[in-house]
């Protein structure tokens, strides 16, 4: 239990800016648990949101609070994963031979193609918070999303090799297989059964998950920290995406 718990610490130390007061130990056990914890964070993310938006949504006009949330939603991530889709951007951008991208995303320079990126990005889920809002749904589809962008990046770091076998992501890697994927979804099936009208959610990331897979390996042959970093955010987009899309144009 005492590994599990140090695990899940951190997780939420790695993925987030919740401070933690004191040092996990790093180990093959906790780092294990570590990644079975991912979309537990992710929940843990999207319940700091939905609490808050709760909490404030009949005080503040729309736009403020649509504002609101998606600067809490940067601050308590830290931006840490905007930071691997402005790498990615510099890197498929810049159409240079696959050395060549591996070194821009080591560059700790942002280019434009890493600016632009990132302003679509926020500029994407902005008005897709907004429309969401606006159509006044149960507000915990910020929990759904953020579980299941989180449980799409333990996909990957599984099924897929990473493209050195050093670095962060090699690091965690090593010490996963396919049972710690089954463990990781457990938090989204129980999400699912209580919130069953976003059932949904569930074939969609699983093709987001397809599509975001192939394209690594066509366009990087392996993942590294920034590309799952751009699966987290790009995950995240698209459960807004299609959830607006869902309960706009299906749910009608």
């Amino acid at each position: 239990m005492k590994q599990l718990v140090f695990g899940f610490l951190l997780a939420v130390q790695f993925l987030t800016r919740i401070p933690i007061p004191f040092q996990c130990p790093w180990n093959k056990t906790t780092s294990r648990w570590a990644i079975r914890s991912y979309p537990l964070v992710g929940a843990v993310l999207g319940f700091i949101l939905t609490i808050t938006t709760m909490l404030l949504e009949s005080f503040l006009p729309l736009p403020i609070m649509t504002l609101l949330m998606i600067s809490l939603w940067v601050l308590i991530t830290g931006g840490l994963h905007l930071d691997g889709w402005m790498d990615v951007a510099d890197a498929v951008g810049s159409n240079a031979p696959l050395e060549r991208k591996w070194e821009i995303m080591k560059d700790s320079h942002v280019g434009s193609f890493g600016v632009i990126a990132l302003l679509f990005l926020l500029s994407w889920k902005t008005l897709l918070i907004y429309e969401l809002l606006k159509l006044e749904l149960p507000i915990y589809f910020f929990i759904l999303i953020l579980c299941f962008s989180r449980f799409g990046t333990v996909v990957l770091m599984v099924f897929l090799p990473t493209a050195k076998q050093q670095g962060l992501a090699w690091e965690w890697k090593k010490n996963i297989n396919r049972y710690d994927c089954l463990l990781s979804i457990l938090p989204l099936l129980v999400l699912l059964f209580f919130f069953n009208e976003f059932l949904y959610l569930l074939p969609v990331y699983l093709l987001f998950i397809g599509l975001f897979g192939a394209w690594v390996i066509h366009t990087f042959k392996g993942t590294n920290g920034d590309l799952l970093g751009a699966a987290i955010e790009g995950g995240e987009l698209w459960g807004l995406a299609i959830t607006w899309i869902y309960f706009s144009f299906v749910m009608v």
